[in-house]
């Protein structure tokens, strides 16, 4: 029973931050960065002193859950303070979230994650003044849940954790520039057309395969960028149908490897990891979209694919120059 209780606490925290603090809040507000900058910066201060807090991680859990429950009841109507608020309560369970990832199993992670995609991908289109309910049900979910979580850390995930934070706040940035092009694009939303079903079904497939089939490491950020270059170019082409089965699928493949990265560190430096990833770099692509420089971040692709494969390559050619 604790096995499915940690499965919901993490999904649901999840579904939280996509339906409401990234997609819910940044549409009321019209995108306008201005307005939604508490937000983030709350998020990073909550982030960067969740672990100066001399408490137990349980109590911090339950004080920043009560927090969000609060902030929850008068969503979507914040203003400055409350956007604040809610942002470091958000911000600092991010890590705190990762942190149980630690006590999963591979199988439990992957229902967590399925479930977070999937419910998000149908209540995606649900008006987002209208997201309230939501987000005090889901946090309700999560906050008593909290109350039951297993105390031991199961440790039976393989995780490869050499994958470099460039890299992984390169693949954040894509994701959410992309992201956040494609929902103010009424000419190609994956989400709004009619692929629902289509989606969901690929974010899981996505999450199978990055749990499941092990390839080395320069392979794999090899394997993400491609998806990546190529849900770019079908966005580029217009392409709806065949984006919503290769974006989705990149989406929750590289999720599940930064997370099995970096929950394995220490809770310190997944703090100031979730700083980069979580919202320096989604800030980053949320810029790029409501600037509409999306057709620029082709030659950062082209940077990063020259990065990898000049890593791929290097030590054979030294090799050579030695013999």
């Amino acid at each position: 029973m604790q096995r499915l209780i940690l499965i919901l606490f993490i999904a649901c925290e999840l579904c939280f931050y996509l339906l409401i603090a990234q997609t819910g809040i940044v549409e009321y507000f019209s995108s306008n960065i201005f307005l939604i900058a508490p937000l983030p910066i709350g998020g990073i201060i909550g982030t960067l002193l969740v672990s100066y807090i001399k408490i137990e991680n349980t109590n911090k859990i339950s004080i920043f859950l009560t927090l969000q429950l609060l902030m929850s009841f008068i969503y979507p109507h914040y203003n400055f303070l409350t956007l604040f608020i809610l942002g470091i309560a958000v911000g600092s369970l991010a890590p705190l979230i990762i942190n149980e990832i630690k006590k999963t199993s591979l199988v439990e992670l992957g229902f967590a994650l399925c479930i977070s995609y999937v419910t998000g991908t149908f209540l995606f289109n649900y008006d987002v003044s209208q997201r309230g309910f939501i987000a005090i049900t889901l946090t309700l979910i999560v906050l008593i849940a909290s109350r039951f979580l297993p105390q031991n850390s199961q440790n039976k995930i393989s995780i490869d954790s050499k994958h470099s934070l460039f890299l992984m706040v390169l693949w954040v940035f894509l994701d959410s520039a992309l992201f956040e092009s494609l929902s103010r694009d009424i000419s190609v939303s994956i989400w709004r057309d009619g692929f629902t079903l289509e989606i969901a079904l690929f974010h899981i497939i996505g999450v199978v395969c990055a749990l499941y089939f092990k390839i080395e490491r320069n392979q794999k950020e090899l394997f993400i960028i491609t998806l990546f270059a190529l849900s770019y170019l079908f966005y580029f082409l217009r392409e709806g149908f065949i984006l919503s089965l290769i974006y989705p699928f990149v989406i929750s493949y590289y999720n599940v490897v930064i997370l099995q990265t970096i929950s394995k560190k220490d809770f310190k430096t997944i703090t100031f990891y979730m700083v980069f990833i979580g919202w320096i770099a989604s800030g980053a692509g949320l810029f790029v979209a409501l600037e509409n420089l999306i057709l620029f971040v082709p030659i950062v692709l082209l940077i990063a694919l020259i990065k990898i494969m000049t890593r791929e390559y290097l030590p054979k050619n030294k090799e050579i120059t030695y013999v």
